[in-house]
């Protein structure tokens, strides 16, 4: 499981990234609301942990642009301030639940393992039309049939279902999936678009990886194929 930590209290954040490493989760850091979206946006995580009290954008606007971005990703508010209204405001900007500080680290995993679990399938996998993704193997499958995928497949395709209908440019790709200090070039997308296609089909699947010229890659589903 994957985390970002989005707090301006250098020290919390990083006792806090300590803890949960020590659980065995995956965490990363960003130390304000600017580079939390980034991050969120550019990357997979399975949880973000969000202050309120950030410089520049506060925890509110940060939540409400990274669900204006169709970000789906489970967030835990984290926040000095107890009144209702602090809270209601949290919770409509798009915060899946809200922690007082300060906070008992107990309370904490128990509010991580809580969201972790309201997410059900889709913390082990993702699905579409009649494919889905297992995150835990890698492997595509569509009923009976199943594929096994490279690393640098699974992390295309587990960002095409996660945009499914959206078109995803190649330097969007480019930059979640090999990351901006890469020398791949976009003839690299092409390829593993053409891998995966090729394994789509091969187990029946009736998603398809559609191009738009300028605009990049989405996923249909083939209601004839």
């Amino acid at each position: 499981m994957k985390i970002l930590i989005i707090e301006d209290e250098k020290l919390l954040a990083d006792s806090i990234k300590t803890l949960l490493t020590a659980k065995g989760f995956e965490v990363e850091t960003a130390y304000d609301g600017e580079t939390g979206i980034e991050l969120s946006v550019l990357s997979f995580y399975d949880l973000l942990i969000l202050d309120i009290m950030l410089p520049g954008m506060n925890g509110y606007q940060v939540a409400r642009e990274l669900r204006a971005k169709r970000c789906s990703t489970p967030i835990l508010m984290l926040t000095a301030k107890s009144e209702l209204l602090d809270r209601v405001e949290g919770l409509n900007a798009g915060a899946d639940y809200y922690l007082t500080k300060p906070f008992d680290t107990r309370e904490l995993l128990a509010c991580i393992n809580a969201l972790l679990r309201r997410q059900g399938s889709e913390v082990n996998e993702l699905s579409y039309g009649n494919t889905s993704l297992d995150l835990a193997s890698g492997t595509l499958i569509c009923g009976e049939k199943s594929v096994r995928l490279s690393a640098r497949e699974f992390d295309v395709m587990r960002l095409l279902l996660q945009s499914r209908d959206r078109n995803l440019s190649k330097e969007v790709i480019l930059a979640r999936v090999w990351g901006y200090d890469s020398n791949a070039v976009e003839n690299h997308v092409e390829v593993y678009v053409g891998f995966l296609r090729k394994k789509l089909t091969s187990i029946g699947s009736d998603i398809r990886i559609e191009a738009i010229r300028r605009l990049g890659y989405h996923l249909e589903v083939c209601e004839k194929c």
